[in-house]
């Protein structure tokens, strides 16, 4: 490990994985995130429709929430939704989006792009998308059928995911991203969407045969809740087996599990939006040791917060930056001494 601190890698979306960031920020200076770029829904799915560019959403939300001043004007305006009842594209869009869109078009590349929003903002990571190309994902569900883009995959109502596939075989990695990986002392897979944004990066084959390379520690952060249209009847242990199934048995060392009991009030308005909430059960931990996984069980939802109304979004249960980020610091910790004996 360096002397500023251990080299983490944070591979998700924009608030899971940020979340997990957020937490790290002040106890190291090598943070990188490597964000999905596949959505379609909302203003994302109408900026890529126009600007032919890899999903910009959730990478304006990790550069928003990472800026060295979130409170800024520049970092709020990113956040800003314009309000334009009268035009159905414009109404409710994201102006960072567009601002993405704009600085893409005005450099030629999107990973310019992101690098001077990141550098205007003082963001204290390294950003990178996935991909640099605008690609989708689709889905295999259960019965056969095959969905293509994350709008649809995500869709309520309809027979459970199987599994997901990048849409254009041929779609590399962004290079960066592997180099990221292969020099990490820590990995955190998740949380977040576990199809359409957490294996939506997996899917990338490049990004698990990384993963699989790396010396790093690698933990999953599961998700606190079941997720409508992605994870409906899912258990933890099933969260857990669908990465295990793209990295492979014996990669994955650690998953995180949420054991803050919620207010019988909060499960109560989330079961109304058919949300579970995921509490782990003897049986659980053994199905998840099963998979040579290694479980820890820690209060580290922001259960407090309470039920928040999002834009066009499902909201969840997330996680406390704080208390991740010291759980994660922990199994660190403990690896170093043991490695330190060995």
């Amino acid at each position: 490990m360096g002397e500023n601190g251990m080299n983490v890698v944070s591979i998700g979306g924009g608030l899971g994985a940020v979340q997990v960031m957020q937490g790290l920020k002040s106890h190291t200076d090598k943070l990188t995130g490597i964000i999905a770029v596949t959505d379609t829904g909302r203003s994302t799915g109408i900026v890529r429709e126009f600007a032919q560019i890899p999903a910009p959403g959730d990478i304006r939300n990790a550069l928003a929430t990472l800026s060295a001043d979130d409170d800024s004007l520049l970092s709020r305006v990113m956040q800003h939704r314009i309000v334009a009842p009268s035009d159905p594209k414009l109404d409710g869009m994201a102006f960072g989006n567009l601002f993405i869109a704009a600085l893409t078009q005005m450099s030629a590349s999107f990973v310019v792009a992101i690098q001077q929003i990141s550098d205007f903002l003082g963001v204290q990571a390294d950003i990178f998308p996935v991909t640099e190309e605008n690609t989708h994902i689709c889905a295999e569900l259960v019965d056969g059928t095959i969905v293509e883009e994350e709008f649809n995959v995500r869709q309520l109502d309809k027979a459970a995911i199987k599994r997901i596939f990048v849409q254009n075989p041929e779609a590399t990695v962004y290079p960066p991203c592997i180099d990221a990986l292969r020099m990490a002392d820590l990995i955190t897979i998740g949380p977040g969407s576990l199809f359409t944004t957490v294996i939506a990066c997996l899917a990338f084959k490049e990004i698990a045969q990384a993963i699989r390379d790396s010396s790093a520690l690698k933990v999953y952060v599961c998700n606190t809740t079941t997720q409508p249209g992605q994870t409906d009847d899912y258990s933890l242990s099933d969260h857990v087996q669908q990465v295990v199934s793209y990295l492979g048995l014996g990669i994955l060392d650690y998953v995180v599990l949420n054991s803050t009991q919620p207010s019988p009030e909060l499960m109560a308005l989330y079961a109304r939006e058919r949300v579970n909430v995921l509490l782990p059960t003897p049986d659980e931990i053994h199905k998840i040791k099963t998979m040579n996984v290694t479980p820890v069980l820690a209060d580290v939802a922001d259960t407090r917060s309470g039920k928040r109304a999002l834009w066009q979004k499902q909201d969840t249960i997330r996680h406390n930056p704080e208390l991740i980020a010291a759980i994660l610091l922990n199994l660190m910790s403990e690896r170093m001494v043991v490695k330190t004996a060995g």
